[in-house]
């Protein structure tokens, strides 16, 4: 295969889907490929999907009419599909879309750069789904999508049975990593610079089930406490069925596990909850938020919340909307319950009209906004230490700003002169003073207090070709810029 043949791999859906496209990635960077440069046309398009939403399949056909005639035009050009949506699919793929060449499931992203290779020199499409893992994902090549930040996959798959979920029937059984292969990883990365980890999985603090230790996941926490060098630790996305009172210690008492916690709700009426199969109710969930904030009075919690699932009555609703008051959440990811044939809750009587959904989805949607605003206003002129990150603010250039994430992972943009921009790198630690809140972030216009300058910063300007930064102190910034509108809301997709 020539060594000039490049790729671009597109993804849809969860985290484990974007930790997964990293996988892909750098699975066909080992096998020789190289990444496509941007509005260029690539020799092999990947398609890492998701089947959670219900236009899922639609938004992949809809992709993958338009690259038709693109790849008419390319005579070589490959397409591969992956993902949740392949598993559940298959062999449909390739009838409905017959210029696909390549599809795969969850269970085998490894055997990608076969696939194509297969496909090319036998001139017909190849599809394999295999039933279950047989490699965990991490060991595979990686090519990391940041220099300072990492997943870090503890996990996969889920034995829950929730009636609207479609994950465990695509993912299948969870499967559990032993410690010490987790903490290799994570020394690894942090030896070559990363900062910041994120414990991954589809229930990540059921972790340990499979191998029969209930408190494997808080004593997972407080190993990667002890690694040196790693600065925050956070993990995605825990159920409260499984959320321990060891887990909330070690939160605590463990300096580099970050006070924030995102647990879906799902809904706040425990008889919707009961119906989802939730295996907890909301005096369950209320309770364990009472214990996260006695322990860490700074946690920030997000959730996930599903609006008109089947039979949710008006009063089921207003129950949501209480514990939302109640929650009081820094913010919450919404959605209209949509329907997944093969799930439990699709085959339910009682399905709500589109109409009473949306009236519902955007009375919660209002009263969320007016409370994370609220919120982010407590914590205007507060002294924050943040991450700095890259591309996270798409206005900072024009308003002279960078954008962090604090250790409650709120975003920050932050004004910056000439110097101090000049000196941090995205993965070096800044201490702003908050000047301003809005619903989704918040602003410090009040210059950068000091600069911590990291080994991430310096992996980060290697691999952007700059040379590392000396360490010391930045003191004393001017004000730059001014506060910015509202944004619109956000919206985006949990694992759980």
């Amino acid at each position: 295969m020539s060594q000039s043949r490049t790729y671009e791999v597109r993804t849809y859906g969860c985290q484990m889907n974007v930790h997964d496209s990293e996988r892909l990635s750098g699975l066909l960077e080992d096998a020789g490929y190289a990444r496509a440069a941007e509005g260029t046309t690539a020799d092999v398009v990947v398609f890492n999907t998701c089947a959670v939403r219900e236009n899922a399949d639609n938004r992949l056909y809809g992709n993958l009419g338009h690259l038709r005639p693109v790849k008419d035009s390319h005579p070589g050009m490959q397409i591969a599909v992956g993902g949740c949506l392949a598993q559940k699919d298959r062999g449909e793929i390739v009838r409905r879309a017959p210029w696909v060449d390549v599809v795969f499931g969850t269970h085998n992203i490894g055997s990608l750069p076969v696939l194509l290779e297969r496909a090319r020199v036998q001139r017909e499409a190849q599809v394999e789904i295999e039933e279950s893992l047989s490699a965990f994902p991490s060991t595979l090549p990686s090519r990391r999508e940041s220099a300072y930040a990492a997943w870090v996959a503890i996990s996969v798959g889920c034995n829950n049975t929730c009636t609207f979920c479609i994950v465990p029937s695509l993912r299948g059984k969870e499967k559990d990593r032993r410690p010490g292969d987790i903490l290799a990883e994570v020394r690894a990365l942090v030896a070559e610079g990363v900062a910041e980890v994120t414990l991954l999985g589809q229930n990540v603090n059921a972790y340990g089930s499979e191998f029969g230790d209930r408190q494997a996941f808080s004593k997972l926490l407080r190993a990667c406490g002890e690694v040196e060098g790693l600065e925050r630790v956070r993990f995605t996305s825990p159920h409260p069925r499984d959320f321990t009172d060891d887990v909330i210690e070690a939160m605590a008492e463990t300096p580099n596990v970050m006070p924030q916690l995102h647990m879906p709700l799902q809904s706040g009426s425990s008889r919707v909850l009961k119906a989802m199969r939730r295996s907890y109710r909301r005096e369950r969930y209320l309770g364990i938020l009472a214990k996260v904030r006695e322990a860490m009075p700074e946690a920030a919690i997000t959730t996930d919340i599903i609006v008109g699932f089947p039979g949710e009555t008006e009063a089921d609703f207003t129950e949501t909307l209480e514990v939302v008051r109640e929650a009081r959440f820094a913010a919450a990811f919404t959605f209209q319950y949509s329907k997944r044939p093969g799930t439990p809750a699709a085959d339910m009587p009682d399905q709500l009209p589109k109409e009473v959904v949306q009236e519902r989805y955007e009375r919660l949607l209002e009263l969320q906004e007016r409370i994370s605003w609220e919120e982010n206003q407590k914590l205007v002129g507060r002294e924050v230490e943040l991450l700095v990150a890259e591309g996270e603010g798409r206005k900072d250039g024009e308003r002279r700003r960078l954008s962090g994430r604090a250790p409650d992972n709120r975003l920050v943009h932050f004004a910056v002169d000439d110097s101090a921009a000049q000196r941090l790198r995205p993965g070096d630690l800044a201490t702003v003073e908050v000047t301003y809140a809005a619903p989704h972030h918040l602003v410090a216009d009040s210059g950068v207090r000091a600069v911590r300058p990291t080994r991430a910063g310096d992996a980060w300007a290697a691999r952007n070709g700059r040379a590392p930064q000396a360490p010391g102190v930045l003191l004393g910034m001017p004000k730059v810029g001014v506060p910015e509108p509202l944004p619109a809301a956000a919206d985006g997709c949990a694992i759980d």
